[in-house]
């Protein structure tokens, strides 16, 4: 019982691949709609983004680092620093010194992005903006304000500044290639997910087949469709005209 199930299993993933191979040219519409889709909102519609990094390291109160605990309280006051870089005295003051009178505290920051790599005492301070010299200016001038603010308001050793930011003009997004593949994939699985769903909630009965299969009944004997029904079309009986000779 259980091998006839699994050969009747069998049988309909066969079915069913055959008929998303039968809709190709469907699926193949829906792929090509699709990926036009997203290379023309990529290109056309998506404001381009740009991204400027600039770097501190971290150093601890004391001059040079010669001791486990020193390397320890480096690595702590990097993450405290995290915080700090997005603080909001740091944020208005770079608004500021720059005269950004159209920026916020809040729009500034929803443009920063800190990230501390692992084992390090490096703080890499990016900004995003659709401006790529706008983008180098936030980034230099957080790393200056930031390196200031430490050294006055935290007592600490001033972060180096190992770097300012670069303005190459390449944008960051949209990546027009990937969102075209994208859309691509996205069109095809739509695709093939209404061909399988059609194919699932398709109860129609068309053959003795279907019968065993779909009511678990076994068909004894079956009438032939007359031609002439199956068409459509009315059966019409010849008449016979009768010449007078």
């Amino acid at each position: 019982m259980q091998e006839k199930t699994q050969e009747e299993n069998e049988i309909d993933l066969l079915e069913l691949f055959y008929v998303v191979i039968s809709k190709w040219k469907m699926i193949v519409l829906s792929v090509v709609l699709m990926a036009a889709c997203g290379f023309i909102i990529s290109a056309f519609l998506l404001t381009p983004q740009y991204e400027s990094t600039s770097v501190l390291y971290v150093l601890s109160k004391s001059t040079s680092i010669t001791s486990l605990a020193d390397i320890q309280m480096g690595s702590s006051l990097t993450n405290d620093y995290v915080e700090v870089v997005t603080s909001r005295p740091i944020i208005e003051q770079v608004i500021q010194n720059l005269g950004l009178k159209e920026e916020t505290y809040e729009s500034i920051k929803e443009k920063v992005s800190i990230d501390n790599p692992a084992n390090t005492r490096l703080l890499k301070i990016t900004v995003r903006d659709p401006n790529a010299g706008m983008a180098k200016v936030i980034a230099d001038e957080l790393a200056d304000v930031s390196k200031s603010f430490i050294s006055i308001k935290m007592d600490q050793a001033a972060p180096t500044v190992t770097q300012y930011g670069y303005d190459d003009g390449e944008p960051v997004t949209p990546n027009i290639v990937k969102n075209t593949v994208l859309g691509g994939l996205i069109g095809m699985v739509l695709a093939m997910g209404v061909v399988i769903v059609s194919y699932l909630l398709n109860d129609t009965i068309m053959t003795g087949e279907d019968i065993e299969k779909k009511l678990g009944m076994t068909v004894l004997a079956s009438i032939p469709m007359d031609e002439a029904e199956y068409d459509g079309k009315d059966k019409k009986t010849k008449k016979i005209k009768k010449t007078k000779e």
